[in-house]
């Protein structure tokens, strides 16, 4: 049974590779209910959290659409973005099956912990984004996964282990939070710009870069005196592993067809990474090994080992379609027609994320509801720019805040830290520090949208 919801999941990913590629919204919808069924199938070996939202979704849908509330098309949408969001996450982490085929990669930690001690958080969070814009989850699990092997072979126990525990991972984690501001592979993005066509990945980075940059900063001060510590039991790597020349050489091969990609089909950025990495991926595999079926076995394996967080992403996905759909069009057409209104609702959508994300609503599933809002809004003629701007930072800053979140639940699963420690008192005081500069470079935008259309 297994084996065959492994291949059911992949064919649902390729389905909804070529639906995209066609434009066909039916057919997404289709590959929508084969995830569905393989999720539901499969149930019994979903985590409780991924189980309960996805049961919900459907429900909710279901009575939305047995009251009249929902009408074919909107089912379609919900079975297509379900797929959209599930299939962007199954590509995305085929990148992981590169993983023990690099000693680099094994090996990260001992690379990431050379040089000067004052620079290792810069460093950390900014690589720890580098790699998540490829990796995806698949960063968490490398980063948590080597970190919790290196500290068992080198014996480092108590109050040192949880010191490297704070600096090492608390920095991934925040580095892995800055995707959505700087990466066209997040799904923060991919969502935005589906629902809003005229939004683009380009227009969001510049604003993205300048919160990231704000972000790292403020780390930097927090947890570099940390990171001195650390540093005085890490190993010194001399050199370059074996492997980093062709590791570097094949993320740029990714990034290079995606830009192909885009230039030559116009496709979305975050769409383009759907297709080149997955593709990239197997025919590396397949050079290194000359077989097909075992690649294709492995391919499907590890597309299956994120049924969570896809089913987490599907549900997400049908909520936000069913709860957007009942929503009066006009309840917030008031606010969309000034500027203060715009900035009001930027600052609302930004603060929704982490709030409900500490409560056990994680941040994609508040995101997909009010990304379905954003094009009555935006035909009621609000300016979309500050507004997907502070909700892709509401995103990063949820990533971190979200006890319930994959990212901060990987991290406590591999450092044996209660979820709750991450989530408040390792990133609270960071993100008290953070939000008054991030409201304020809201603020900016909102000022300055007028005059950059």
């Amino acid at each position: 049974m297994n084996g065959t919801l492994q291949w059911l999941v992949s064919l649902a990913v390729v389905t909804e590779l070529v639906a995209i590629c066609l434009a066909l919204r039916e057919l997404s919808a289709l590959a929508g209910v084969m995830f569905i069924c393989a999720f539901l199938a499969g149930a019994g070996r979903l985590q409780g959290y991924a189980r309960m939202l996805l049961v919900i979704a459907l429900v909710v849908l279901v009575l939305l659409a047995a009251r009249g509330a929902l009408d074919s098309a909107q089912i379609v949408k919900a079975a297509s973005d379900a797929a959209f969001y599930s299939a962007f996450l199954g590509s995305l982490g085929m990148m992981q099956c590169l993983v023990r085929r690099f000693e680099v990669l094994r090996r990260i930690h001992d690379v990431l912990l050379g040089g000067k001690p004052f620079l290792l958080y810069p460093k950390y969070a900014l690589v720890s984004c580098g790699m998540a814009s490829v990796l995806s989850f698949g960063m968490m699990s490398l980063l948590c996964g080597t970190l919790a092997e290196t500290l068992r072979e080198r014996g480092i126990t108590g109050d040192s282990r949880l010191q490297w525990l704070r600096s090492v991972l608390i920095s991934a984690l925040r580095g892995f939070a800055l995707v959505p501001l700087v990466a066209p592979t997040s799904v923060a993005v991919a969502i935005l710009t589906r629902e809003l066509p005229q939004l683009s990945w380009s227009r969001l980075l510049p604003y993205g870069l300048v919160a990231a940059l704000l972000m790292v900063l403020i780390g930097w001060v927090l947890e570099q005196r940390r990171f001195r510590r650390v540093s005085s039991e890490r190993l010194v790597v001399e050199g370059w592993l074996p492997g980093t020349e062709r590791l570097l050489g094949l993320i740029l091969v990714v990034f290079a067809v995606m830009a192909a990609l885009v230039a030559a089909t116009g496709f979305k950025v975050s769409v383009a990474a759907m297709l080149a990495v997955p593709s990239v991926t197997l025919l590396y595999m397949f050079w290194q090994e000359r077989r097909l079926i075992p690649v294709l076995r492995e391919g499907a394996r590890q597309v299956w080992s994120m049924q969570n967080e896809m089913a987490i992403f599907a549900a997400s996905a049908i909520l936000g379609v069913a709860l957007a759909a009942v929503i009066p069009a006009d309840a917030l057409a008031g606010l969309a027609a000034t500027g203060s209104g715009v900035f009001l609702m930027a600052v609302l959508g930004m603060l929704m994320m982490p709030m409900f994300s500490m409560i056990g609503i994680i941040p994609i599933t508040v995101l997909s509801v009010q990304a379905g809002l954003l094009p009555q809004l935006v035909a009621g003629g609000m300016d979309l720019l500050p507004v997907a701007v502070a909700l892709v930072i509401g995103f990063s800053l949820a990533m971190m805040l979200s006890p319930f979140g994959p990212s901060v639940m990987l991290l406590a699963r591999f450092g044996q830290v209660s979820r709750w420690v991450v989530a408040f008192r390792w990133n609270g005081l960071f993100v008290l520090i953070a939000l008054p500069l991030l409201l304020v470079l809201t603020a900016m935008v909102a000022w300055l949208a007028p005059t950059l259309n």
